[in-house]
């Protein structure tokens, strides 16, 4: 559905080559001096079919004085503060409630462009639950070879409690949010999988609000579809997964509570959908039912959209000491008498040397090739790419398989002597915790900086929400790497947002 519709001929746009252009000789424009150099730029999109909206947004960037930017920028982190719109770094002492930087600029998408990822998206989804299906019941991925079974049976995120336990519609990944980068041809690549609990879907939204706030006049005219829709279509699946007999399910989402770094998001998500935000002891089991406490009395819960990790969830299954979960849960669970979203033991499924093989666990289950390939990866664990990562550390990624948020990784061009070094032997301590990966020429963005827009790498993080059947928000979580030169856009490691337009 979209946002702003109107209608501009081919003949009125400017090509992309009078554009940059304009930028160049216009004094005062956002985008004079903008040079992405050999980097492939989502805005200009070299070697790409020209697009008459992107055309006029290009047009209006390079009109638009970079003061004017930058007062709509403040206006924006202003904002962004007095709504408590944050995130929390628990690693930083003096600021540990923070807002996530927004760029103003934003990220667009083309509908061809769209379509690549949207059918991509809705494949790996469906090829990620018929692999945890399979390993939680006939396991005949592992006995076929297709992947090695000690790297599924004896991976931290399998649970054994899932063993031959049916969900509704063999849906294990309600919600996922898949990393996509793009190389320095264009080219969509995914770069990881988030089965758990995947976070960010609350900045989409806000982030569009914020553009129709400050940056309206650049959107108008534009076909941008809408976000707004994630908030009926997560309730609807959440609905659909509930016990069958029960005609007006209620479902709540299970935050781990205020310090959780995402404690933004559980509030939004929940006023999205407009159900209670619940935390473990708002609930109770009884006679294998959950309920949950309100000054009325018990009420009944049917769905749990749960933010808090596995081995938290039930102190009866999991850790004991866990203060978190509820007593009871996965019982109420097994006998069908409460839905749990994302099921138990996704973790599994977004495990990175895993990833390394969802190519051919795509092509074993559906009989087709990735719409979106892997970036190339090589596992650790085995002998050879063990040998040619510790060979090749300067040039390569290498990064933990059970770690997110740019944790732990190291990035060999980036790096000094010593810190490879070290790397090293680490590597060599526990080589089966690691991957590696070639280091990427990722596609760049026009950004907001101090020293006026400059190019910045950025990715994109599709989220997906599947009941019945998939449905993916259009756009997504568009990071962006605020330092230069860095490729981490992770906002624990110092990366903003932009707002993602997908063109109708």
């Amino acid at each position: 559905m979209p946002e702003f519709s109107g209608t501009q001929s081919q003949s009125q746009t400017p090509s992309q080559a009078q554009i940059q252009s304009q930028a160049q000789t216009q004094p005062h424009g956002v985008l004079q001096g903008y040079d992405p150099g050999t980097m492939f730029c989502e805005m200009l999109r070299p070697g790409q079919p020209s697009h008459p909206a992107l055309s006029l947004l290009l047009s209006r960037l390079a009109a638009l004085p970079i003061d004017s930017l930058r007062r709509r920028a403040a206006d924006a982190e202003r904002d962004l503060l007095e709504r408590g719109i944050t995130f929390t770094v628990y690693s930083d002492a003096t600021a540990i409630d923070r807002i996530l930087p927004f760029d103003l600029i934003p990220r667009v998408l083309t509908p061809p462009e769209w379509q690549q990822i949207e059918t991509g998206v809705i494949q790996r989804v469906r090829a990620l639950n018929m692999f945890l299906h399979d390993i939680y019941h006939d396991r005949k991925v592992l006995k076929d070879g297709i992947i090695p079974a000690e790297l599924v049976l004896g991976n931290a995120g399998y649970a054994k409690e899932m063993i031959g336990f049916d969900v509704p519609f063999n849906t294990y990944v309600h919600v996922c949010g898949t990393d996509i980068v793009r190389d320095e041809t264009g080219r969509f690549m995914v770069l990881e999988d988030n089965a758990r609990t995947p976070s960010g879907v609350a900045y989409v939204v806000e982030n569009r609000h914020m553009t129709l706030r400050v940056l309206s006049d650049l959107m108008t005219g534009l076909s941008v579809r809408g976000v707004d829709e994630y908030g009926l279509r997560l309730h609807n699946a959440m609905a659909e997964i509930a016990p069958q007999s029960v005609l007006d399910p209620q479902v709540v989402v299970l935050s781990p509570g205020i310090f959780n770094s995402a404690y933004f998001e559980h509030v939004f998500l929940a006023r999205e959908m407009g159900i209670p935000l619940v935390e473990g002891r708002d609930l109770t089991v009884e006679n294998h039912r959950v309920w949950m406490r309100t000054t009325a009395g018990l009420a009944p819960v049917h769905t749990i959209y749960r933010r808090i990790g596995d081995d938290f969830l039930d102190p009866d299954v999991f850790r004991p000491e866990s203060m978190l979960g509820v007593r009871g849960l996965m019982e109420c669970w097994r006998r069908g008498n409460v839905a749990i979203a994302n099921a138990v033991g996704t973790g599994v499924a977004d495990d990175k040397a895993v990833y390394a093989y969802m190519p051919r666990i795509i092509r074993y289950y559906l009989s087709e090739d990735a719409i979106l390939p892997n970036v190339e990866t090589r596992i650790c664990s085995e002998p050879d790419a063990l040998a040619y990562t510790l060979a090749h550390l300067e040039e390569l990624v290498v990064k933990p398989v059970a770690e997110s948020g740019g944790y732990g990784l190291i990035i060999g061009p980036h790096a000094t002597r010593a810190e490879c070094a070290e790397f090293r032997e680490r590597l060599k301590h526990n080589p089966s915790n690691y991957i590696s990966q070639p280091t990427l020429k990722l596609s760049v963005s026009p950004t907001l900086t101090d020293e006026g827009v400059q190019p910045r790498h950025i990715d994109l993080r599709p989220f997906a929400v599947t009941g019945r059947d998939t449905w993916v928000l259009p756009g997504g979580l568009s990071r962006v790497a605020l330092r230069k030169g860095t490729l981490v856009v992770n906002s624990s490691q110092g990366g903003g947002t932009k707002d993602t337009w997908v063109l109708a």
